[in-house]
């Protein structure tokens, strides 16, 4: 059985394109990152400790984090409405990397990996934060916008898997879950 470790309808939805035939389970887990840990291994950490704790011996596991970055700041999801604000105003008109760390465990291994995206966004207003923020989309997003929603108004360019963004790399997941469940 192939078990997604992740309560995130988005990753639901994006597995569903590599296959119909798993199911979801997540544990409650500390997402307290290490100090000084940098964006790339923040993924793999945060995917890694979603996965471990439904490893069985039987079932294939995957576990994923999705962070966006900036300057090398780690933002994950904004607290409140004022945090999302804060971190919108970060990335306007810059290019920032939104990373996505995945675990795969299966009875006979496991693999951690990760991809990165870079996006990058027009020159935003206050208003036009501030009508994003007022939909709530924002605060359950990393970075605290939703590039499958209204945030892709945001963005001027994308170079890499948008799925990523999104919240998994399908195509990198399809090719690693091939090469590790022959």
């Amino acid at each position: 059985m192939l078990i997604l470790a992740s309560k995130s309808p988005r990753r639901k939805e994006l597995l569903s394109v590599i296959t119909k035939d798993f199911i979801i389970k997540s544990a409650n887990v500390d997402e307290t990152l290490p100090d000084g840990i940098i964006p790339d291994e923040a993924v793999k950490y945060l995917s890694a400790i979603k996965a471990q704790p439904l490893k069985n011996g039987t079932d294939t596991i995957i576990g994923a984090d999705t962070v966006v970055a900036v300057g090398g700041k780690i933002l994950g999801k904004p607290a409140d409405e004022n945090e999302a604000f804060e971190m919108l105003k970060l990335l306007s008109g810059k290019t920032h990397s939104v990373f996505t760390g995945v675990t795969i465990i299966t009875p006979d291994s496991q693999t951690t990996f990760c991809a990165e995206t870079k996006v990058t966004f027009f020159e935003l207003s206050d208003r036009e934060i501030n009508e994003y923020i007022a939909l709530g989309e924002s605060l359950d997003k990393a970075g605290a916008y939703a590039i499958q929603g209204r945030g892709s108004l945001f963005v001027e360019k994308i170079d890499g898997d948008y799925f990523n963004v999104v919240g998994l790399p399908i195509s990198l997941l399809s090719r690693k879950l091939s090469a590790m469940i022959q």
